[in-house]
């Protein structure tokens, strides 16, 4: 996902293993919005991430089934992760640590080997109802042998916390990209936020899609086809179906969904991907505007989404 604007100012940088990027309305207060972000951006690192040892996520997944006692940050990402799972029907699932690890994804993005002869293990989660959370004391107990893997809620929360922050520091509109996940705070330009959809936001000549005007809440994109690898001569992703532990059945490609939140988009553009043909009656139901693309390139666009072609 690629942000295009006129007269506010953009800048960019490689963060949490892909790439953050501002938008700040009044080019002269980048500075301030910039340091928010980076900000949040190294809190909820210290916080989440699965690949360091000093993290709370990493502390909470060794614990071998003892309590442990958390930060009001990481609290507030797992329970943004455990509202996802029951708003998704468990297709969301923040225990697919070990799933994801068994498939080959057990470093960061980086160091997985892109091909491996070695065949993928299939670990099914242990379900996301197992996790017993107290969130008055912040009091976490995983069962031995589960392990979380907050990932993309946690990206997308971070975007919409640094995005409220840096419209506050900044004192005009912000938006904040975080490899696909978008979230907007404060005032928008007069012709809003000109958002590009694209299949890889990274890639130095992304294929060209449509753009969208957004003007409040948040964006997320999901997808198959940037974070891959293949293990024992399967193609497998980042995008684990906690029924089985392996990834989906591939239906879509990408899939694009607005929302109030930058993690309710995600959530429910995560789960899209893990329901496959199922996805387009559930995103009717919660009445999201999405645009889904099947592995052929075909593209569905529902509640709302603009039409393929139509101008923004």
């Amino acid at each position: 996902m690629t942000v295009s604007t006129a007269r506010p100012a953009t800048t960019s940088f490689p963060a949490l293993g892909t790439t953050a990027v501002l938008v700040v309305a009044d080019p002269d207060r980048t500075a301030p919005a910039r340091q928010v972000l980076e900000q949040e951006l190294a809190a909820i690192d210290l916080a989440c991430s699965r690949f360091r040892p000093d993290s709370e996520l990493s502390r909470a997944n060794a614990a071998g089934g003892s309590p442990v006692t958390v930060g009001p940050l990481f609290a507030q990402a797992l329970d943004a992760a455990l509202r996802a799972a029951e708003l998704t029907d468990g297709a969301v699932d923040p225990t697919v640590g070990p799933a994801l690890a068994a498939l080959g994804y057990d470093r960061t993005f980086a160091s997985v080997r892109p091909e491996d002869v070695r065949p993928a293990a299939l670990v099914p989660p242990a379900g996301w109802r197992t996790v017993e959370w107290d969130p008055a004391v912040r009091r976490l107990r995983l069962p031995a042998g589960t392990g979380l893997d907050l990932g993309a809620t946690a990206k997308a929360l971070a975007a919409d916390r640094a995005a409220e922050r840096a419209a506050r520091a900044a004192g005009c509109g912000v938006l904040v990209s975080l490899g696909g996940d978008l979230s907007t705070s404060g005032r928008a330009p007069l012709d809003g936020w000109q958002v590009e959809i694209a299949d890889d936001h990274a890639a130095s000549s992304p294929r060209s899609g449509p753009t969208v005007v957004v003007r409040s809440g948040g964006l997320a994109t999901s997808g198959t086809s940037v974070r891959t690898w293949r293990r024992g001569g399967r193609a497998l992703h980042h995008i684990v179906d906690p029924a089985t532990g392996d990834v989906p059945p591939p239906v879509w490609r990408t899939v694009s969904v607005a929302a109030a939140s930058c993690v309710d988009a995600n959530a429910a553009s995560t789960a899209a991907i893990v329901l496959g043909e199922q996805a387009l009656a559930w995103l009717r139901d919660a009445a999201l505007p999405a645009r889904l693309v099947r592995v052929d390139g075909s593209v569905t666009t529902l509640c709302g989404w603009p039409a393929e072609g139509a101008r923004p």
